[in-house]
Order: C-alpha cells, then sequence, then structure tokens
C-alpha cells in the first residue's frame, strides 16, 4: 500500500507542476528570474513551512 499511495502522490505533484507552468508560463519564468535574488535563509524558511504544511495536511487527511 505505502508504494501506492506514493506513486499517487507524485503523480499528483507532476499534475500540479504541470498545471502551473501551463496556466502561468510568464509568471513561472518571472519567478525564476527572482530566485537567485532571494536569500538562502528564505527560501529554507519556505521550504521548512511547505513541509510542514504537506505533513500536517496528510496527517490531519489520514486521521
Amino acid at each position: 500500500m505505502g508504494m501506492h499511495e506514493l506513486a499517487i502522490g507524485f503523480g499528483l505533484f507532476l499534475v500540479l507542476e504541470g498545471l502551473i507552468y501551463a496556466a502561468f508560463p510568464s509568471g513561472v519564468k518571472n519567478l525564476a528570474r527572482m530566485v537567485p535574488e532571494i536569500p538562502d535563509h528564505t527560501l529554507r524558511n519556505f521550504g521548512v513551512v511547505a513541509m510542514i504544511m504537506g505533513v500536517g495536511l496528510i496527517w490531519i487527511v489520514k486521521g
């Protein structure tokens, strides 16, 4: 069951990633230009917050 859920999660990630590129291509390009100028600690903090939110959401849904 674990690998099945992992494959579903990865597939959902790809769908959402593709949706962002398809819906907002110029926004993605602008963001890609801005990322090198964002301080490392800001990117790291954003990543940690995103992971916590993701784990929290999974924890709530899986209950």
